[in-house]
């Protein structure tokens, strides 16, 4: 099984892998965003408190995005290497690897879960949360944050099932603790009326779920690599080499949580509530247009990454061209959608009138440009899977931290509209980062090949 499973990743038509393992990635990071995207759902239609619940709720965002960050540290740098190392034909380097991931990715939900329990008012109120909306704030948060070593591990682990090539065992594990979420919100929030702590409830039962489907998987014979005892003792020199790696996913997401911060003190500053209500809508649609082209970016890396470590130059270069046209068409497609039918998109996590009418303009503005994000990941991911850590590294820091986060701060000083101009900050980053990217990467994979091609030969 072991062998067959290596030689599809060096053998079979890229087009039929690329299908093959992206279909059920995508279909995993689309049913993953549901699990806070239909709390946000739920919630918002919670009577009387709607509203002030659902802007609460997202103000807890940069603290569970933080949580992903750390899993992404860990995870994302520690999968690839393994994707790289099975090319190689080094198996056993590629268990050692897991394994001391796992016992990182345990140390590291210990430490957040104290963390956040300690300081999670002083975060939130920090974060843009009011008066009105703390108190759904806290409580969402402090129930969330006791699953912390569930999100992490269902999150970490479940990239080295990807990473073998069981794209679908992937997805039952997202699918599986998604599908359970759905299920149990409504009853939790509604039927026993805990409200945004049985939103976070939910939330947790199922990561739980997930987690024990995915170690379960990976100490079974069914898994390439498997979760060994001897290989859980720390190793730095393991380790490092994936956190320098994993460094550019957590940076995008750690980011993603200062942007979320960024975003909600402007906006709560110029626009109060209602402002950060619309962003909540917002970062929520980014959310779901951004996961399903990481889903065909995780389906890539594997074929991309073994390839590499085989030398295979023609197979890469054809695996990074179809996963490039996938990701366009894809980021196209659901910009046209936004563009079209925003209030259609608003009304499906509110029925307020005024946040309604106020996140119709705000989505049009804010993805203006998102119909280029298939670019930016799909070379971000590349470089990744190549194990181009400094690259990979810059990028994820141009858009966001060099960009993004100026412009928030700096275009209301020129504008009237200074709300307005805080969303106009997204697409004018977005752009920039897109352009610099499309160059960076052209230049840099065309000598990586060249390389890659001598390598081959020799």
């Amino acid at each position: 099984m072991e062998q067959t499973k290596e030689n599809n990743l060096g053998t079979q038509s890229i087009g039929k892998l690329l299908f093959n393992m992206s279909i059920p990635a995508i279909i995993a990071q689309v049913v993953n965003v549901l699990y806070n995207i239909v709390d946000r759902m739920y919630i918002g239609h919670i009577p009387n408190v709607g509203v002030e619940a659902l802007t609460g709720v997202g103000v807890t965002m940069p603290l569970i995005m933080a949580i992903s960050a750390f899993a992404y540290l860990i995870s994302m740098g520690g999968a690839p290497r393994a994707s790289i190392m099975m090319g190689k034909g080094r198996k056993d380097t590629a268990e050692k690897i897991l394994g001391n991931c796992t016992t990182a990715l345990i140390i590291m939900s210990i430490v957040l879960t104290i963390i956040i329990l300690v300081f999670c008012e002083k975060f939130l109120m920090l974060f843009g949360a009011s008066k009105n909306t703390i108190v759904y704030a806290v409580d969402f948060m402090r129930m969330y944050a006791c699953g912390t070593i569930f999100v992490q591990l269902a999150l970490g682990l479940n990239t080295f099932i990807t990473a073998q090539g069981f794209a679908k065992i992937s997805m039952i594990t997202v699918l599986s603790g998604a599908i359970l979420s759905i299920i149990l919100d409504p009853i939790f929030i509604f039927v026993l009326g805990l409200g945004v702590k049985g939103a976070a409830l939910a939330n947790i039962i199922a990561q739980a779920v997930s987690a024990v489907w995915v170690i379960r998987f990976l100490v079974s014979s069914k898994s390439l690599l498997k979760i060994k005892k001897e290989y859980l003792k720390p190793n730095m020199k393991v380790l490092l080499p994936c956190f320098a790696l994993g460094l550019a996913p957590f940076i995008m997401q750690i980011t993603e949580s200062i942007l979320s911060i960024t975003f909600n003190s402007s906006l709560a500053r110029y626009g109060g509530d209602l402002a950060v209500g619309t962003m909540t809508i917002m970062y929520s649609v980014m959310q779901f247009s951004m996961l399903p082209l990481n889903g065909l970016s995780q389906g890539g890396q594997p074929i991309i990454g073994f390839n590499y470590g085989a030398k295979n130059v023609g197979r890469v270069k054809k695996a990074f061209s179809l996963l490039i046209k996938s990701s366009l068409t894809y980021s196209i497609t659901i910009w046209i959608f936004v563009m079209l039918f925003p209030q259609v998109v608003a009304k499906i996590f509110t029925g307020d009138a005024n946040l309604i009418k106020a996140s119709v303009d705000a989505l049009r503005i804010y993805m203006a440009v998102s119909f280029m994000f298939g670019i930016q990941i799909s070379c971000q991911q590349t470089f990744i899977a190549l194990g181009n850590a400094k690259t990979s590294v810059f990028l994820a820091l141009l858009r966001k931290v060099i960009l993004l986060i100026p412009f928030i701060y700096v275009l209301p000083l020129f504008s009237s509209n200074k709300v307005k101009a805080v969303y106009l900050s997204e697409p004018i980053a977005d752009f920039i980062a897109v352009s610099v990217t499309s160059i960076m990467f052209f230049l840099h994979f065309k000598r990586i090949l060249k390389e890659l091609d001598i390598q081959s030969k020799q």
